[in-house]
C-alpha cells in the first residue's frame, strides 16, 4: 500500500499546472468577494468538507467564504449513504439555494462521472459561477464539463473499487493545494507561516505567541502584550517591528492588502 500511495502522489504532481489554473480562478474569486464551495459525495465530498471545515482556524477566514455542500446532508458525512450520490437534482437545488455568480464551485468526484456532482456543476455554471472538477479520471473532462478540470490518475486501487484510499490521498492532495495556495496569493501566509491563525486553544495561542516573538523580533513577554493589544497575529507583529499602535497597524495592513511584506520585508521559509 505504500509503494502505491506514492503513484498517488506523483500523479498529482503531474497535473500541477491544472492546479494552478484553479488557484488562480479561486484567489480571484476570493479577492473579488466570491466565495469557494466543494462539492461531493461518499469519501469525495468528506473531503470537501474537511477543507472547508479547516480554513477558518488555519486562515482565519469567515465560515462563509469555503464552504461545502454534501450528498445526503449533514448526516452522510458520519455514515454512509450511498444512493445520496446519484440524486442529481438535490444537487441542483442546493447550488442554487446558496451559489451566486462570482463564486467558485468545486466539484469533487473520484470516477468523475457522480451524478450529484454534474448535477451541481451544471447549475453553478447556470449561475455563472466558475466551476473546477477534480476526478481520478482522466476522461472526466467529457462527460462533466467544468471551467478547469484537474485529474490526476493515481492508477487501479489495492482494494479495487475502494476510492477512499490511492485516489481519496490523490484528492486530499489536490484540495490542500487549492486552499493554501489560494489563500497564499491572499496575503494570509507569511512565507511558510499561518499569520492569520485562530488562537483558540492552548496549542494555538502557544503558537500565536511563538509567531509574534519571533517574526516581531521581541521577547515573549512583549510578544504577549502586543498581542493582546492587537488583537491578532498579523497586527501584532506590524506593531512589534514598526512601532505602529494597533490602529496604525490595522489602517497600514488595510492599505497594503493585508500582506505583511510590503511592511515588515520578505520572509524566507523556516523548515
Amino acid at each position: 500500500m505504500n509503494c502505491e500511495d506514492a503513484r498517488a502522489v506523483a500523479a498529482v504532481g503531474r497535473v500541477a499546472p491544472r492546479i494552478a489554473d484553479a488557484v488562480a480562478l479561486i484567489a480571484d474569486a476570493l479577492a473579488r468577494g466570491g466565495r469557494l464551495f466543494f462539492v461531493g459525495a461518499g469519501t469525495s465530498g468528506r473531503l470537501g468538507v474537511l477543507e472547508a471545515a479547516e480554513c477558518p482556524p488555519t486562515f482565519g477566514t469567515s465560515p462563509r467564504m469555503v464552504q461545502a455542500i454534501m450528498a445526503g446532508g449533514r448526516s452522510s458525512v458520519f455514515r454512509s449513504r450511498e444512493g445520496a450520490e446519484d440524486d442529481a437534482r438535490a444537487a441542483a437545488r442546493a447550488v442554487r439555494g446558496r451559489v451566486r455568480r462570482g463564486d467558485v464551485v468545486v466539484g469533487v468526484s473520484a470516477s468523475g462521472v457522480t451524478p450529484f456532482v454534474r448535477g451541481a456543476l451544471a447549475a453553478a455554471a447556470a449561475r455563472r459561477a466558475a466551476t473546477v472538477l477534480v476526478a481520478c479520471n482522466p476522461r472526466a473532462g467529457r462527460r462533466i464539463r467544468a471551467t478547469v478540470v484537474i485529474a490526476p490518475a493515481p492508477g487501479p486501487e489495492v482494494l479495487a473499487g475502494s476510492t477512499r484510499l490511492k485516489a481519496g490521498t490523490a484528492t486530499k492532495l489536490v484540495l490542500n493545494t487549492l486552499t493554501t495556495a489560494s489563500m497564499a496569493r491572499l496575503g494570509k501566509m507569511y512565507g511558510n507561516r499561518m499569520v492569520d491563525l485562530q488562537p483558540r486553544s492552548r496549542k494555538l495561542r502557544e503558537r500565536a505567541l511563538r509567531l509574534v516573538a519571533e517574526l516581531g523580533r521581541v521577547s515573549p513577554r512583549r510578544a504577549r502584550r502586543l498581542l493582546a493589544d492587537g488583537g491578532n497575529v498579523r497586527v501584532a507583529i506590524v506593531m512589534a517591528r514598526t512601532g505602529r499602535s494597533a490602529v496604525e497597524a490595522r489602517r497600514a495592513l488595510r492599505e497594503v492588502g493585508n500582506f505583511l511584506a510590503p511592511l515588515i520585508g520578505r520572509s524566507t521559509p523556516s523548515r
